[in-house]
C-alpha cells in the first residue's frame, strides 16, 4: 500500500477477527480525501460496482454522463437498444466528450476538435487530421482509437461495472441474490419489474463516506431510535441477518409499509401468500442497496463524490404494467412518500458518524455481536480486500 493511504496492517487485521473482539475499520478510511481513489482502484475496480440506472436512458441512440469517483465515464444505450459504458474521453486529446444527458441524432462529436463516434465507441470522424480539408491519412488507423468500453451489464435496472476487466463474469457474482430471492421473485420476477417514467425517484445528498451508508443499510439496530415509525409496525425484533458471499443486510417478517401507505398494488405472482408480510433488504458489496417487497421493489446506488459526501441515487419498481396504470398512481406516490421519510431519518446518523471519524478519541469502535453482525461483515469485507492489496 502506497505512504499516502498507509494504513498499518494491524489495524486491518484487528476487523477480521471474531466479532466480540474485532474493532471497525480504522478512521482513515472514512477521513483521507486521497483515499478514495486508492479505495476505487482497489476495491470498486475489482468487483462489480453500480454506476447508473439503464432506465434513466429511456430510447436507443441516448447518452449519459456519469463521474464514478474521479473517473469521467458515459452509459450509452446504443442503436439496438443495449446499454453500454464507455470512459468518456476522446482519444484524441482526452477532452470529456459527452457533458450533457440526452438523445443524440447522428454521431456523438467531441466538443473540442469535432471527432465523431458511433454508438459503438468506434472512431469515425477526424475532420482535418491530415491538415485542412484532409480528413484522414495513410498512417493514422481510425479503428485503433475508438473510445475504450468498461465492462457492464444491467441487473434490477442497475448499470454495474467491472473498470479493471477481470472479475468473474457478472451472472456468476450476483447468482446467489438471485438464489436466495427464487422462493420471492421466481424465475421472471426481475422481468416483471417496471419503472415510471416519471416519478419513482429520489436523490440525496449526503455528508458522509459512502462506507457508513452502507454499514447503516446493513443493520435493523437502530430502528427503534432512528426510525420510530418504521419500527411500530417492523419491529427490531421482527429484523433478521442476512450474511453471504460478500452481500449482507437484513430481513424481516412483518413488512406492512403497504397497510401504512394505504396502498395496494399488484405482487409479484411467484410471491408465496403466507409470506406477504415478508421483506428482505440487501447491500450488493460495494455500493449497491436493494429491497424486495411483495409489490415493489427499489435500487440505490451509492455515488461517492469525496470521502466525506455521497450522492444516494434511488429508483422504485413495481410488478407489471398494470402497476404503471393512472388508477395506482396515489399507491406509487404513497410508496415513494414512506420511503423518504425512512430515508431521511438516517441522514443525520450517517453525518453523525462521519463527522465522529475526525475524532481521536474513536478509532475503530467495536461491535454488539448480537445485533451489529451485518456491520462486522462489510468492515470484514473492505478490511479483507485492503489486506490483499497489500501482498
Amino acid at each position: 500500500m502506497s505512504n499516502f493511504v498507509h494504513i498499518p496492517m494491524a489495524d486491518l487485521e484487528a476487523v477480521t477477527g471474531p466479532i466480540e473482539q474485532a474493532k471497525g475499520l480504522p478512521n482513515r478510511v472514512y477521513n483521507d480525501p486521497d483515499f478514495l481513489a486508492y479505495e476505487r482502484d482497489q476495491i470498486m475496480a475489482k468487483t462489480w460496482a453500480g454506476i447508473g440506472f439503464a432506465g434513466d436512458l429511456p430510447q436507443p441512440g441516448y447518452v449519459k454522463p456519469v463521474t464514478f469517483m474521479g473517473l469521467p465515464l458515459v452509459i450509452i444505450r446504443d442503436r439496438q437498444d443495449k446499454v453500454r459504458v464507455f470512459h468518456n474521453v476522446c482519444s484524441h486529446r482526452g477532452m470529456v466528450v459527452v457533458n450533457v444527458a440526452g438523445p443524440v441524432t447522428g454521431s456523438i462529436r467531441c466538443p473540442y476538435h469535432s471527432w465523431t463516434y458511433d454508438f459503438n465507441g468506434d472512431l469515425k470522424g477526424t475532420p482535418h487530421l491530415g491538415g485542412v480539408g484532409v480528413h484522414q491519412t495513410s498512417s493514422f488507423r481510425c479503428a485503433e482509437h475508438g473510445m475504450k468500453e468498461v465492462r457492464s451489464q444491467v441487473w434490477f435496472d442497475v448499470v454495474f461495472i467491472n473498470l479493471d476487466g477481470k472479475a468473474p463474469a457478472f451472472d456468476d457474482f450476483i447468482a446467489p441474490v438471485t438464489a436466495r430471492w427464487q422462493t420471492y421473485l421466481g424465475a421472471d420476477g426481475y422481468a416483471q419489474m417496471r419503472r415510471e417514467t416519471t416519478g419513482g425517484a429520489m436523490q440525496l445528498d449526503v455528508a458522509c463516506n459512502w462506507k457508513l451508508a452502507v454499514e447503516n443499510y446493513c443493520e435493523s439496530y437502530h430502528l427503534p431510535w432512528v426510525h420510530p415509525g418504521l419500527n411500530s409496525y417492523s419491529r427490531i425484533q421482527d429484523h433478521y441477518h442476512i450474511m453471504f458471499a460478500g452481500f449482507a443486510g437484513q430481513g424481516t417478517r412483518v413488512y406492512n409499509l403497504s397497510e401504512q401507505a394505504g396502498t395496494s398494488l399488484p405482487v409479484f405472482p411467484a410471491w408465496p401468500a403466507e409470506q406477504l408480510k415478508e421483506a428482505e433488504y440487501i447491500s450488493v458489496f460495494p455500493n449497491v442497496l436493494l429491497g424486495i417487497q411483495a409489490d415493489h421493489s427499489f435500487a440505490i446506488v451509492l455515488d461517492p463524490v469525496a470521502n466525506n459526501r455521497t450522492l444516494e441515487h434511488l429508483r422504485i419498481m413495481y410488478v407489471g404494467d398494470e402497476a404503471l396504470n393512472a388508477k395506482y398512481e396515489p399507491h406509487r406516490a404513497a410508496t415513494l412518500d414512506s420511503w423518504k421519510i425512512v430515508f431521511a431519518e438516517d441522514i443525520g446518523v450517517v453525518e453523525g458518524m462521519q463527522s465522529g471519524r475526525a475524532s481521536p478519541g474513536f478509532e475503530g469502535g467495536v461491535f454488539s455481536p448480537v445485533l451489529d453482525n451485518p456491520t462486522h461483515y462489510f468492515n470484514k469485507w473492505v478490511a479483507d480486500r485492503l489486506l490483499a492489496a497489500t501482498d
